[in-house]
């Protein structure tokens, strides 16, 4: 008769092979019970953390559209603010881009029929005016939510609802 408490392993007693791989042992619960994972990474967030990712996210499109983007998909569904202001904000930054690669297309266009010189004005100038356009709507925007109010930009595409 077998021992039911002793496992029925042909290899018992055989010493291993060298690089042979060691058998695997079943999975232990470690003391206490399983781990629950940590209770904060879905909560919703406080008016405080609200308005300052809502903050940041205008902030963040002088980095171009990521930030924005980031904020937008963590933070959603934990935050109205930050869901309404982060919408706002990649909406912006999409339409920023859109008229960025306009005007680079179009400067290329227009500077091959001028020997290069309406590159210059559009596809060099017309560039940086959008990128300082940019800067300043994203400051305005950080600004005002992080005093407490809401933000629209003047001119807007809004591609996410």
């Amino acid at each position: 008769m077998s021992d039911p408490n002793v496992p029925n392993d042909p290899n018992a007693g055989v010493p291993p092979q060298p690089g042979a791989v060691p058998p695997q042992q079943p999975y232990a619960q470690p003391a206490g019970g399983p781990q629950q994972p940590y209770a904060a990474a879905g909560a919703p967030l406080d008016a405080a953390q609200d308005k300052q990712w809502a903050a940041f996210a205008h902030l963040g499109g002088i980095l171009w559209f990521l930030p924005s983007l980031i904020i937008w998909l963590v933070f959603k569904d934990r935050g109205r603010l930050t869901n309404q202001e982060a919408k706002e904000a990649l909406n912006w930054q999409i339409t920023w881009i859109i008229c960025w690669v306009a005007s680079q297309v179009i400067g290329i266009i227009i500077g091959s029929f001028t020997y290069g010189v309406g590159y210059l004005l559009f596809g060099l100038l017309i560039p940086w005016a959008l990128y300082i356009v940019n800067l300043v709507f994203s400051i305005l925007g950080f600004v005002r939510v992080n005093g407490g109010g809401t933000y629209r930009y003047p001119v807007n595409f809004r591609f996410i609802k």
